[in-house]
């Protein structure tokens, strides 16, 4: 089944309890706006509140996100969905070091998916995760 670019991320529509780590837990909602192609994320958790605003761009076959939130991080990501996964990512300074970072989405499913961010400190060569949280949809 081939899927357009711009319905790529539709996967990740609708309303989800996360959970990662030793208990911890969030919710996240993620929907289309303006004419359906803007995807905006809604990420809510004890400590963390967050939104997101991703675009398919044709003229790059990219998607776009940038990320804000109430520590006042501004990230922005590029990536592309390939081989049963959705990879965003982005250079950085870390502590004055040089690194990448990415976000991706994997054993996507359904009613639950894994998503994942990770860094590089080798120009990409091989990435240590980071942050682990599982998706379920809300019932």
């Amino acid at each position: 089944m081939n899927i357009q670019p711009e319905n790529q991320f539709d996967f990740w529509l609708g309303e989800w309890d996360v959970s990662w780590g030793d208990n911890e837990t969030g919710v996240n909602l993620i929907e289309k706006i303006l004419d359906r192609k803007i995807i905006r994320e809604s990420f809510a958790a004890v400590n963390l509140l967050g939104t997101s605003l991703s675009a398919y761009d044709p003229e790059r076959a990219l998607w776009c996100q940038t990320w804000v939130d109430n520590s006042g991080s501004y990230l922005d990501f590029t990536g592309k969905f390939e081989n049963g996964k959705m990879i965003l990512a982005r250079n950085a300074i870390i502590n004055g070091q040089n690194c990448k970072q990415r976000m991706v989405w994997h054993d996507i499913q359904e009613n639950e998916f894994t998503w994942n961010w990770e860094r590089s400190d080798n120009d990409g060569k091989t990435w240590e995760i980071k942050w682990q949280i599982l998706y379920h949809r809300k019932k």
